[in-house]
């Protein structure tokens, strides 16, 4: 069963067509990788699966919301079926690990507090950060803190991964650890979609290569 399904989408900015003639499904525990150069409309794709830029034409789906007509009320309940990594973090630096994740629990409905500190500590374990729990997020490496965001990602056990250059601001070693973390959560059944601008990385984690160029987006064997 296809999670997404765009067919003849065009996206724009600004009122310039980024994006035209954009026909893709995407299925259950799929590895995508989102290639091109910057401005190549990436990004802006990845944020109308989350429903940040609105679809200018054409017919989208993502996990049974039409992305064409969604009001804004209901985009916080596709949101939690999402997990969402920025490049940036967008950590809440005041805060510990711990109490991030908590802060994410509660605004989507997490109320019985042992079970929010249970969960958060296991996804934490999930992704190698459990003795850091108490840290703030200026007491990380940019690794770790990323290891942090993919937590976060997790914590509503979401179908689908939307990674935006997760390995950008990170050196090659701990890209590459980062990345296979993200493969495992891959190969474990969720569908991830990564935009990137390493060509190594569909070499060591085999995927599907989408090439945005000259606004289009092509499959590339």
């Amino acid at each position: 069963m296809a999670l997404i399904e765009y067919k003849n989408v065009e996206i724009h900015q600004a009122d310039q067509i980024v994006l035209h003639d954009v026909n893709f499904t995407v299925s259950n525990g799929e590895m995508i990788y989102l290639l091109g150069k910057v401005g190549s409309g990436k990004s802006s794709l990845m944020k109308t699966l989350y429903g940040a830029l609105p679809i200018a034409a054409g017919e989208a789906r993502v996990l049974d919301y039409d992305m064409t007509t969604i009001r804004r009320r209901k985009l916080p309940y596709l949101r939690r079926r999402l997990g969402i990594i920025f490049q940036d973090y967008k950590l809440l630096t005041d805060r510990s690990v711990e109490e991030n994740l908590l802060f994410v629990l509660r605004a989507t409905g997490w109320k019985d507090k042992h079970l929010m500190t249970a969960h958060v500590h296991e996804v934490l374990k999930q992704v190698g950060m459990e003795t850091k729990a108490y840290k703030k997020p200026y007491e990380l490496s940019g690794g770790e803190q990323q290891r942090v965001v993919i937590a976060r990602a997790l914590l509503n056990y979401p179908e689908i991964i939307l990674a935006d250059e997760p390995t950008g601001n990170l050196d090659a070693e701990t890209g590459q650890e980062i990345m296979e973390l993200l493969y495992s959560i891959c190969q474990a059944g969720i569908t991830v979609l990564i935009s990137t601008h390493n060509r190594l990385w569909p070499e060591l984690y085999p995927g599907k290569k989408w090439l945005f160029a000259e606004g289009e987006i092509k499959n590339v064997e």
